[in-house]
């Protein structure tokens, strides 16, 4: 009672000042500023203790009477209509929901904070939430929230783009929506979701969310698998052959589902290179004829690759694909050549450490000398696995599997006492490896 009768003095003031008589059907509080600004405050006091259906009269009438009065009219009157969705489970309220939103946008799509993308994402939102069973809702929030994303760009909400994934999902799975549109979907998205995370590196987790959600709807859709991506692109590829956009486009949709030993893959990467002779292109090509065990091949292109490779990044790793092909070849001096100029140009990667290790540790066998000069290879390759995980905490997982395996095979206390070796003591191992080292021993 007490609280009413605040609210009523208050009323009592505001009308005093803003002149009850004097209002016009073009003033923000309606052609009655008494009843608009009673019925704002009471139905404001009914929100906060989440009494929707009391908040309900009070609420209808500023809605109705004096659409422009404030923002809160319409912040209130979703959390309102979804209050009285919730309890009464009544798809009615779905109705008034979309209607606060489209007022919304007609009195206050202007502002800077929330403008009509923003609140269009909302409502496409709540759309689909709350009736995600009826596909021409499904359909008509899909378009909004496509609507909103476009708008906003980077600045579109997590949510947003989720939602319309998975409603894209939905018409996918119901034959509403064509698949190419769903790729066309994802592969925005993701673009979209990266350069957000850039933007807003606070916003990183919920970005990261956001990501998994969108390739879990994607996957589940039934699109990505190698021989649907085939069936889709084939002809549209045979058709326009010399689109790079389109090329493109397909090139990153085989990538990234790793389709690189199919037909429509060959014939992508190159007309690709034939086209743009890039070092995407060039990578593409060595990644289809790695996936082909045609090794030589692989590392012709991954050389042109890294001859036209400008990022020291995507040039680290083409090195150490090229020192990993080397590597599986035997081809070990050559292994550690690329490994280092993937070191060179990504100091702090703790992989090509990891394989150099692995280069020394499989050279043992080979190594000229007498055992002991042959176990003193192992230091050196545990050495390199060390070195991994101090400069990439990230792979220590991976150091300290091998640092364990290869540790059991250094030399013996009593046989290094025959050698003279002293645990501890430095020691050179020639030959093509040519790296200084301490002596371990085991027990």
């Amino acid at each position: 009672m007490k609280t009413r009768l605040t609210i009523l003095t208050a009323v009592l003031m505001l009308s005093t000042m803003f002149g009850v008589n004097a209002q016009t059907k073009e003033s923000k509080y309606g052609v009655d500023s008494a009843k608009t600004i009673l019925s704002a405050s009471l139905y404001g006091e009914m929100v906060k203790q989440k009494n929707y259906k009391e908040a309900l009269p009070g609420w209808r009438y500023v809605f109705n009477n004096a659409p422009k009065f404030q923002r809160s009219t319409y912040t209130n009157g979703v959390k309102i209509m979804r209050g009285m969705l919730y309890a009464t489970k009544d798809k009615k309220y779905v109705d008034t929901l979309m209607m606060v939103y489209d007022q919304r946008i007609k009195y206050f799509g202007t502002n800077r904070k929330y403008p009509t993308g923003w609140i269009m994402g909302r409502k496409g939102g709540d759309l689909f939430t709350f009736k995600k069973k009826d596909m021409a809702s499904v359909k008509e929030a899909y378009g909004i929230m496509q609507k909103s994303i476009e708008m906003r760009g980077v600045d579109a909400e997590e949510a947003v783009v989720n939602k319309t994934m998975e409603a894209g999902k939905l018409l996918v799975m119901a034959g509403e929506l064509a698949p190419e549109l769903l790729i066309n979907d994802y592969l925005a998205f993701m673009d979209l979701l990266k350069a957000r995370m850039a933007k807003y590196p606070k916003k990183a987790n919920n970005v990261k969310g956001a990501i998994a959600n969108v390739e879990n709807d994607f996957f589940a859709a039934g699109v990505a698998d190698c021989e649907t991506l085939s069936n889709i692109f084939t002809p549209k590829f045979e058709a326009n052959p010399e689109d790079m956009v389109l090329i493109n486009k397909i090139m990153k949709m085989l990538n990234r589902q790793e389709c690189e030993d199919g037909a429509l893959y060959a014939k992508v990467a190159e007309q690709k290179y034939k086209l743009e002779p890039s070092a995407d292109a060039a990578h593409n090509l060595a990644k289809m004829f790695i996936k082909k065990k045609q090794f030589s091949k692989s590392k012709e292109y991954l050389q042109k690759s890294i001859d036209l490779e400008e990022d020291a990044e995507i040039k680290a790793d083409l090195y150490f694909k090229l020192a990993s092909i080397n590597f599986m070849n035997f081809k070990l001096t050559s292994a550690r050549k690329n490994a280092r100029a993937a070191i060179k140009n990504m100091p702090n990667w703790g992989q090509p450490y990891i394989l150099i290790g692995k280069c020394y540790a499989a050279s043992s066998k080979t190594f000229p000398g007498k055992a002991y000069e042959k176990q003193a290879v192992y230091w050196v390759a545990v050495d390199k696995f060390k070195k991994a995980k101090s400069v990439d905490p990230e792979c220590a997982v991976d150091a300290n599997k091998w640092i364990k395996t290869y540790s059991k095979y250094f030399p013996r206390k009593e046989e290094a006492f025959m050698q003279g070796l002293k645990e501890g003591e430095s020691y050179k191992v020639g030959g093509w490896i040519n790296e200084t080292t301490k002596i371990r021993l085991n027990e």
